[in-house]
């Protein structure tokens, strides 16, 4: 094998399986191969087959010393290009992930072509690949990819037993005032109401797939050699200090898609992770419009809607008056594939452009982009800090409801709407934030967030060197 082999470090990332998992697990696997490990990242077969059909046979060669390698889910083959179901694949891979992915470390460690493994990187809410890394006896770091507020919440989902508010008698609570309580128990968060806790506690059966799902997978995390997460100090310090009297051994890295500013030029950096084709035409189209004109409106790789908030989102965005960039999945209407009128066609055909998948990263950075409707997940949420566009939220599902809250209320960079909003509500929210004076103070405060997520992951700033100290305490294992 070579000396080579003998000293390099070889780091196997293990995301989630849907896109915004994939998204930050991709970021710190180009970080970490830029520092010198051996990486192998371990996708399903399904988003594997997903990818290959987006991006051609060759796209997953990887490098040398980059690899990807496969597991499977255990759910039953499929071809949709699509998100699977929560439950299920939550359910299978509780039931199935681990020997596949033991076998895959022992057949790497065997086939004396790569260097041996000496550390698992899974994704917060994929325990087995800890638990795979402990029966090897290397270190097993988690990389929490949602928000640090939103795990201090889910971390709660024990006490909301406890204390007899999970699981709700019956479906009432949904509509009955109940999620409006006010929560002042949590140490480190404030503002919160029920209806801030990530939406997987909204049960009636304490037994509840997800909700049981999060409640153990953040109770591995809190046990795992290390803990990272796509934050910097200054955007949740509160959160982290009741995190880190839990768990003391955090590292705070993000946003770590400015962290890879700092990645050498090469085809490798350019490599994009996602699941479905983008569309090159919006930038060519975002090129031909006024500075800060432009409203970009995405609800993420899973948010699905029904057919009469879609209707309600269109014509809101229509009668704003004002340009707009709408990515609409095929897949995003409920049971149906989303369909809109004729007559809605017409009255934007000037200012209007609606696409499948775009490059958001690149979105956000673009002059003419000036507010963001947004799910409020967690990559879009550091994207629109990073290019300090302000947000209309929208949080359909998971921790995006104590992602919007908190940048409604802590942050002060958005504005919420309410669930079930009317066509009004959306027209009259987009004018606010673009030429209102509530939105003038959201702009500003977003352009303050933004410069301190730069210096943070400048070098020499908090992130950055947090890294760096990571790979040092954790990452570098010595046999």
């Amino acid at each position: 094998m070579g000396s080579i082999g003998v000293t390099k470090q070889h780091v196997i990332v293990l995301p989630y399986p849907s896109q915004g998992h994939i998204t930050p697990m991709m970021q710190l696997a180009k970080l970490l191969h830029s520092k010198g490990f051996h990486v192998t990242f371990v996708n399903t077969e399904f988003n594997h087959n997903r990818f290959i059909r987006n991006k051609g046979p060759d796209s997953l060669k990887g490098l040398p010393d980059f690899r990807f390698e496969t597991i499977p889910d255990g759910l039953p083959p499929s071809d949709r290009d699509a998100t699977q179901d929560l439950p299920a694949l939550c359910s299978s891979i509780r039931k199935t992930c681990l020997a596949p992915f033991l076998e895959l470390l022992g057949k790497l460690n065997s086939s004396g072509n790569v260097p041996q493994v000496t550390c698992v990187v899974s994704d917060g809410i994929m325990g087995f690949g800890a638990k795979a890394a402990r029966i090897l006896g290397i270190p097993d770091v988690q990389l929490w990819t949602a928000s640090a507020c939103g795990f201090l919440a889910a971390s709660q989902f024990p006490e909301l037993v406890n204390r007899g508010i999970v699981p709700f008698e019956d479906e009432k609570f949904l509509t009955d005032g109940t999620l409006d309580a006010a929560v002042d128990w949590v140490p480190g968060m404030s503002n919160m109401r029920l209806k801030d806790f990530p939406s997987l506690m909204r049960v009636t059966d304490a037994n509840d797939i997800l909700f049981n799902y999060m409640k153990t997978e953040v109770q591995n995390c809190l046990e795992s050699s290390a803990i990272i997460f796509n934050t910097f100090d200054e955007h949740e310090g509160k959160v982290l200090e009741a995190i880190a009297s839990k768990s003391p051994n955090i590292y705070t890295v993000g946003p770590l898609h400015l962290l890879c500013r700092h990645l050498p030029e090469s085809e490798f950096k350019s490599f994009r992770s996602n699941l479905w084709k983008e569309d090159p035409e919006c930038l060519k189209w975002l090129n031909e419009k006024e500075p800060n004109s432009v409203a970009y409106v995405n609800y993420g790789s899973i948010t699905v809607m029904t057919d009469e908030q879609m209707k309600e989102f269109a014509w809101g965005l229509a009668n704003s008056g004002h340009p707009f960039l709408w990515i609409v999945r095929p897949d995003m209407v409920t049971g149906d594939s989303a369909i809109l009128s004729q007559e809605f066609y017409e009255e934007i055909k000037d200012r209007g452009m609606i696409a499948n998948w775009c490059p958001q990263d690149k979105v956000l950075s673009h002059p003419s982009v000036s507010v963001f409707l947004t799910h409020g997940g967690w990559n879009s949420i550091l994207e629109s800090v990073s290019g300090g566009v302000p947000i209309i939220c929208w949080p359909f599902f998971a921790e995006q409801q104590t992602n919007c809250r908190y940048a409604s209320t802590t942050w002060g960079i958005g504005m919420e709407v309410n669930r079930d909003a009317s066509r009004e509500d959306i027209a009259a929210l987009v004018k606010e934030i673009m030429e209102g004076d509530k939105g003038k103070l959201i702009r500003q405060n977003v352009q303050d967030w933004r410069k301190k997520a730069e210096a943070a992951t400048d070098v020499g700033g908090a992130s950055f060197n947090n890294f760096n100290k990571c790979i040092k305490e954790v990452l570098h294992y010595h046999r």
